[in-house]
């Protein structure tokens, strides 16, 4: 089901079809049963918590996107059913009573990840460097650090011993420490990419690796074996009462059973966790930049092998190589056959759509700064003093075209032209002969403009773009020098067969679009 309810998008000129199932779980970070044994999901990239029921595959939305939380990255829940919740990127803890009512519990915890509940006693871990372990006390009183130097703390528990086990996920680390104070312990080194750590029912300690492979290291004793589920960036784990380990994904969401010999069986089904920017390689296939990858259409919707990390624009070349951007301020240069990456340009402000110019160069809206950027083996500014520029294109007669916040405009030598101005939150723009079509995330709807006239239409309607609800207060880009939020791109490509694709990202799915006539 859409977040958008049942409805679908409408079109008079366009035959419009999903190629995926809207994803139930915008991304899967932090899981914890609840005390009505249900699976309670923290979706960081949402600002949503849901609850799943693991007998049906039912999702019920416990924490809009209008609430309090900003960025739910890990729960725990307290001995009286209180959920405990870490909002990472403005760096506050919450408390959600029983009844549904929040309180905040602390906002002096820079990047708050980790959480544990021992009884009524509460934990916390920073991901960053040099991060703190800290006691937090709901009812009223200071922090209380129990372990420092932490290498990006990450999900923690208590183990049979009583001591509280957390990662170090830069390190490839996992420590112990006891929660009533003493030094810090070294468990393990040399544990694959971990970050989460959880124990099953009879005291053994599983350790979940975010990497590509989805492995899941085993320590019984003394001995280590490893446990590959190929689910693509796990992010966390938890048990049931019959001793049945459940995983999340922040790569690609959803809720999987993992079983000791690493076959899965899905639960809740993965899915895009945007998708941001969209282009059409030399072959005729979409590729969706998905934030934490780069997904291509498959028979289960679109999937991925491989993590490209804040993946937001992306575009093509006849030689098969990706060129991204990262609101966090990267170009890279991919090239998929090698694995290698090349960082094109770096520390900008916002870089978000891409495309390439005919005569090789990279064009890229620097949205931050108002600028739209050309980079070959230098970067140069094509265009200054936009009102921040989200995407770009080139049209048939081969002028830049890029959209602002309320326009479409010509990068004109002498400067911007206006072509279409008025606009609703424009964001991705492609052109077909010498029509420009945008994407109007403020209406939900998608507009074709002339290049020749500037006239507009109206090309469809009802668009799963943007939030169904206004979002009060957007979550920081930045956090201590870690990243943020990058905001949701709806990005558009144009197929030579004059076709569209257009990135739902309201609803995670890419829509194809073909002209009726």
């Amino acid at each position: 089901m859409s977040r958008f309810g049942a409805g679908a998008p409408t079109s008079a000129r366009w035959d419009v079809r999903r190629m995926n199932d809207p994803n139930p779980l915008w991304g899967s970070n932090g899981v914890a049963f609840g005390p009505d044994g249900r699976l309670y999901v923290a979706q960081y990239l949402a600002g949503t918590i849901s609850a799943v029921d693991l007998a049906s595959g039912d999702v019920e939305v416990i924490e809009p996107v209008q609430g309090p939380v900003q960025s739910p990255d890990d729960l725990a829940f307290g001995a009286d059913g209180s959920m405990y919740i870490t909002d990472l990127a403005p760096g506050r803890v919450w408390r959600r009573s029983p009844a549904g009512e929040y309180a905040l519990v602390s906002d002096a915890v820079a990047v708050p990840n980790g959480i544990a509940c021992v009884g009524d006693r509460l934990f916390v871990n920073e991901m960053r460097m040099d991060g703190r372990l800290l006691e937090l006390f709901p009812g009223g009183g200071e922090p209380v650090v129990l372990a420092e130097g932490l290498a990006l703390g990450n999900a923690m528990q208590l183990g049979p011993d009583g001591a509280l086990y957390y990662p170090h996920m830069l390190t490839n680390q996992v420590f112990r420490t006891c929660p009533d104070g003493g030094p810090a312990e070294l468990v393990a080194e040399d544990v694959h990419e971990p970050v989460a750590v959880r124990f099953d029912l009879g005291g053994v300690l599983h350790v979940v690796s975010r990497g590509a492979a989805g492995i899941v290291t085993r320590f019984d004793g003394d001995r280590r074996t490893l446990v590959t589920s190929g689910i693509l960036g796990l992010d966390n784990a938890a048990f049931d009462q019959e001793n049945r380990m459940y995983v999340s994904s922040y790569a690609s969401g959803g809720i999987a059973e993992l079983r000791p010999d690493g076959r899965t069986r899905q639960v809740v089904p993965r899915g895009l966790a945007g998708p941001y920017g969209l282009t059409v390689d030399f072959g005729g296939q979409v590729v969706a930049a998905d934030h934490y990858r780069v997904a291509r259409p498959s028979p289960e919707g679109f999937t991925a092998d491989e993590l490209l990390i804040f993946a937001h624009g992306i575009a093509t070349t006849p030689g098969g190589d990706l060129h991204l951007t990262s609101q966090f301020g990267d170009v890279r240069t991919h090239d998929p056959a090698t694995g290698e990456t090349t960082v094109r340009a770096h520390s900008l402000n916002r870089p978000t759509g891409i495309t390439v110019h005919p005569d090789g160069s990279l064009l890229v809206a620097e949205t931050g700064a108002g600028r739209v950027l050309a980079i070959t083996d230098e970067v140069a500014a094509l265009a200054e003093g936009l009102d921040s520029p989200v995407d770009v294109t080139v049209g048939d007669d081969g002028q830049c075209y890029a959209t602002t916040a309320t326009e479409v405009v010509r990068l004109d030598e002498s400067g911007p032209v206006v072509v279409a101005a008025n606009l609703a939150a424009p964001q991705g723009i492609a052109a077909i002969g010498d029509t420009l079509y945008v994407v109007e995330v403020g209406a939900r709807r998608l507009r074709s403009v002339s290049v020749e006239t500037g006239e507009t239409h109206i090309e469809a309607e009802d668009l799963a773009v943007g939030t169904p609800a206004p979002v009060s207060t957007a979550p920081p880009l930045y956090c201590h020098g870690m990243p943020g939020v990058a905001p949701q791109f709806a990005g558009l490509a144009a197929c030579a067969d004059g076709t569209l694709y257009l990135s739902a990202n309201g609803e995670g799915t890419v829509l194809h679009l073909r002209p009726r006539d």
